[in-house]
Protein backbone atom coordinates (compact mmCIF):
# COMPACT_ATOMS: atom_id res chain seq x y z
CA UNK A 1 0.00 0.00 0.00
CA UNK A 2 1.27 3.47 -0.92
CA UNK A 3 0.56 6.53 1.19
CA UNK A 4 0.61 10.19 0.16
CA UNK A 5 4.11 10.65 1.61
CA UNK A 6 5.36 7.75 -0.54
CA UNK A 7 3.92 9.27 -3.70
CA UNK A 8 4.74 13.00 -3.70
CA UNK A 9 8.48 13.27 -4.34
CA UNK A 10 8.58 10.40 -6.90
CA UNK A 11 5.54 11.99 -8.58
CA UNK A 12 7.43 15.26 -9.02
CA UNK A 13 10.29 13.38 -10.68
CA UNK A 14 7.80 11.64 -12.97
CA UNK A 15 6.19 14.96 -13.89
CA UNK A 16 9.62 16.42 -14.66
CA UNK A 17 9.97 13.73 -17.30
CA UNK A 18 6.57 14.55 -18.82
CA UNK A 19 6.88 18.33 -18.55
CA UNK A 20 10.58 19.32 -18.56
CA UNK A 21 9.85 22.98 -17.77
CA UNK A 22 7.51 23.25 -14.81
CA UNK A 23 7.03 24.83 -11.41
CA UNK A 24 5.48 22.85 -8.57
CA UNK A 25 3.38 24.55 -5.89
CA UNK A 26 2.17 22.31 -3.05
CA UNK A 27 -0.96 22.63 -0.90
CA UNK A 28 -2.55 25.63 -2.63
CA UNK A 29 -5.86 26.90 -1.25
CA UNK A 30 -8.72 26.96 -3.77
CA UNK A 31 -12.17 27.94 -2.64
CA UNK A 32 -13.31 25.56 0.09
CA UNK A 33 -10.61 22.99 -0.71
CA UNK A 34 -6.86 22.73 -1.02
CA UNK A 35 -5.06 21.52 -4.14
CA UNK A 36 -2.48 18.85 -3.33
CA UNK A 37 -0.26 20.06 -6.18
CA UNK A 38 -0.38 22.88 -8.70
CA UNK A 39 1.96 22.46 -11.66
CA UNK A 40 2.70 25.43 -13.89
CA UNK A 41 4.10 24.92 -17.40
CA UNK A 42 4.76 27.58 -20.06
CA UNK A 43 1.25 27.16 -21.47
CA UNK A 44 -0.98 25.45 -18.88
CA UNK A 45 -1.70 25.50 -15.15
CA UNK A 46 -2.51 21.99 -13.90
CA UNK A 47 -4.29 21.03 -10.71
CA UNK A 48 -3.28 17.63 -9.31
CA UNK A 49 -5.21 15.69 -6.67
CA UNK A 50 -3.54 12.71 -5.01
CA UNK A 51 -5.68 9.81 -3.81
CA UNK A 52 -3.43 7.25 -2.19
CA UNK A 53 -4.54 3.73 -1.34
CA UNK A 54 -5.35 5.00 2.17
CA UNK A 55 -7.66 7.80 0.96
CA UNK A 56 -11.40 7.70 0.34
CA UNK A 57 -13.67 9.56 -2.07
CA UNK A 58 -15.45 11.37 0.76
CA UNK A 59 -14.38 14.90 -0.23
CA UNK A 60 -13.62 14.31 -3.88
CA UNK A 61 -16.87 15.67 -5.33
CA UNK A 62 -16.33 19.05 -3.68
CA UNK A 63 -12.63 19.03 -4.53
CA UNK A 64 -13.37 18.38 -8.20
CA UNK A 65 -15.69 21.39 -8.30
CA UNK A 66 -12.98 23.61 -6.83
CA UNK A 67 -10.20 22.30 -9.10
CA UNK A 68 -12.41 22.94 -12.10
CA UNK A 69 -12.88 26.58 -11.09
CA UNK A 70 -9.16 27.34 -10.83
CA UNK A 71 -7.05 25.30 -13.25
CA UNK A 72 -6.77 24.87 -17.01
CA UNK A 73 -6.40 21.09 -16.78
CA UNK A 74 -6.59 18.61 -13.93
CA UNK A 75 -5.08 15.27 -13.03
CA UNK A 76 -5.96 12.78 -10.33
CA UNK A 77 -3.16 10.47 -9.19
CA UNK A 78 -4.46 7.22 -7.70
CA UNK A 79 -3.14 4.11 -6.05
CA UNK A 80 -4.14 0.65 -7.22
CA UNK A 81 -7.08 0.59 -4.77
CA UNK A 82 -8.80 3.31 -6.83
CA UNK A 83 -7.45 2.66 -10.32
CA UNK A 84 -10.43 0.71 -11.65
CA UNK A 85 -13.12 3.05 -10.32
CA UNK A 86 -11.67 6.56 -10.36
CA UNK A 87 -13.10 7.39 -13.80
CA UNK A 88 -16.57 7.17 -12.24
CA UNK A 89 -15.69 9.94 -9.78
CA UNK A 90 -14.02 12.60 -11.95
CA UNK A 91 -15.22 14.41 -15.11
CA UNK A 92 -14.29 13.06 -18.53
CA UNK A 93 -11.83 15.92 -19.11
CA UNK A 94 -9.69 14.98 -16.11
CA UNK A 95 -6.45 13.10 -16.65
CA UNK A 96 -5.67 9.98 -14.61
CA UNK A 97 -2.24 8.82 -13.42
CA UNK A 98 -1.97 5.49 -11.64
CA UNK A 99 0.77 4.53 -9.20
CA UNK A 100 1.72 1.16 -7.80
CA UNK A 101 4.73 -0.25 -5.96
CA UNK A 102 7.33 -1.84 -8.22
CA UNK A 103 10.51 -3.30 -6.72
CA UNK A 104 10.09 -1.09 -3.67
CA UNK A 105 9.51 2.12 -5.62
CA UNK A 106 6.37 3.90 -6.90
CA UNK A 107 5.75 3.23 -10.59
CA UNK A 108 3.60 5.80 -12.44
CA UNK A 109 1.55 5.39 -15.59
CA UNK A 110 -0.57 7.96 -17.45
CA UNK A 111 -3.86 6.11 -17.86
CA UNK A 112 -5.50 9.13 -19.52
CA UNK A 113 -4.25 12.56 -20.53
CA UNK A 114 -6.32 15.55 -19.40
CA UNK A 115 -8.47 17.62 -21.71
CA UNK A 116 -9.10 21.33 -21.43
CA UNK A 117 -11.29 22.15 -18.46
CA UNK A 118 -14.57 23.69 -19.75
CA UNK A 119 -15.58 24.98 -16.31
CA UNK A 120 -12.57 27.22 -15.66
CA UNK A 121 -13.46 30.51 -13.96
CA UNK A 122 -10.88 33.07 -15.10
CA UNK A 123 -11.52 35.30 -12.10
CA UNK A 124 -10.73 32.41 -9.77
CA UNK A 125 -7.62 31.55 -11.75
CA UNK A 126 -6.41 35.15 -11.71
CA UNK A 127 -6.82 35.27 -7.93
CA UNK A 128 -3.66 33.11 -7.74
CA UNK A 129 -1.62 35.96 -9.23
CA UNK A 130 -0.03 38.37 -6.75
CA UNK A 131 -0.46 42.13 -7.04
CA UNK A 132 3.12 42.76 -8.28
CA UNK A 133 2.59 40.08 -10.93
CA UNK A 134 -0.70 41.65 -11.96
CA UNK A 135 1.12 44.98 -12.24
CA UNK A 136 3.62 43.37 -14.61
CA UNK A 137 0.78 41.94 -16.72
CA UNK A 138 -0.75 45.43 -16.86
CA UNK A 139 2.61 46.84 -17.97
CA UNK A 140 3.02 44.19 -20.67
CA UNK A 141 -0.38 45.12 -22.05
CA UNK A 142 0.10 48.91 -21.80
CA UNK A 143 -2.66 49.32 -19.24
CA UNK A 144 -3.07 51.99 -16.55
CA UNK A 145 -1.61 51.04 -13.15
CA UNK A 146 -4.81 51.47 -11.07
CA UNK A 147 -2.66 51.78 -7.94
CA UNK A 148 -5.54 52.86 -5.71
CA UNK A 149 -7.93 50.18 -6.95
CA UNK A 150 -8.68 46.77 -5.43
CA UNK A 151 -7.24 43.54 -6.73
CA UNK A 152 -10.71 42.53 -7.92
CA UNK A 153 -11.00 45.75 -9.93
CA UNK A 154 -7.59 45.17 -11.53
CA UNK A 155 -8.44 41.57 -12.44
CA UNK A 156 -11.74 42.65 -14.00
CA UNK A 157 -9.94 45.26 -16.09
CA UNK A 158 -7.28 42.80 -17.24
CA UNK A 159 -9.93 40.26 -18.24
CA UNK A 160 -11.80 42.99 -20.07
CA UNK A 161 -8.78 44.27 -22.02
CA UNK A 162 -6.44 41.32 -22.61
CA UNK A 163 -7.33 38.42 -24.97
CA UNK A 164 -7.43 35.07 -23.17
CA UNK A 165 -4.82 33.48 -25.42
CA UNK A 166 -2.39 36.29 -24.57
CA UNK A 167 -3.24 36.27 -20.87
CA UNK A 168 -2.85 32.51 -20.69
CA UNK A 169 0.84 32.67 -21.58
CA UNK A 170 1.51 35.75 -19.48
CA UNK A 171 -0.04 34.25 -16.33
CA UNK A 172 1.91 31.02 -16.80
CA UNK A 173 5.13 32.99 -17.18
CA UNK A 174 4.45 35.05 -14.04
CA UNK A 175 3.83 31.89 -12.00
CA UNK A 176 6.88 30.15 -13.47
CA UNK A 177 9.11 33.10 -12.60
CA UNK A 178 7.63 33.76 -9.15
CA UNK A 179 10.35 34.37 -6.57
CA UNK A 180 8.92 34.17 -3.07
CA UNK A 181 11.96 35.55 -1.26
CA UNK A 182 12.68 38.46 -3.57
CA UNK A 183 9.02 39.47 -3.86
CA UNK A 184 8.55 39.32 -0.10
CA UNK A 185 11.71 41.32 0.67
CA UNK A 186 11.09 43.99 -1.96
CA UNK A 187 7.46 44.47 -0.90
CA UNK A 188 8.25 44.76 2.79
CA UNK A 189 10.77 47.50 1.98
CA UNK A 190 8.66 49.35 -0.55
CA UNK A 191 7.41 52.90 0.21
CA UNK A 192 3.82 51.62 0.13
CA UNK A 193 4.44 49.17 2.95
CA UNK A 194 6.64 51.54 4.92
CA UNK A 195 3.96 54.23 4.86
CA UNK A 196 0.92 52.08 5.64
CA UNK A 197 0.06 49.18 7.88
CA UNK A 198 -0.34 46.36 5.38
CA UNK A 199 -0.47 42.68 6.33
CA UNK A 200 1.37 40.09 4.26
CA UNK A 201 -2.03 38.75 3.14
CA UNK A 202 -2.98 42.19 1.83
CA UNK A 203 0.33 42.62 0.02
CA UNK A 204 0.20 39.38 -1.93
CA UNK A 205 -3.51 38.69 -2.25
Amino acid sequence: MLYDKDIREPLFEFLDGLYPKNRIIEEKEMGHSRADVVMVTPEIVYGIEIKSDADSYARLERQVRDYDKYYDCNYVVVGTTHAYHISEHVPEWWGIITVEPENGHPDFYVLKKPGRNPKLDWKKKMSMVWRPELAHVQELNHMPKYKEKSKKFVIDKILEKVPEETLQLQVCEELLQRDYTVRYFSLLHSPLVLQKDFSCHQIFY
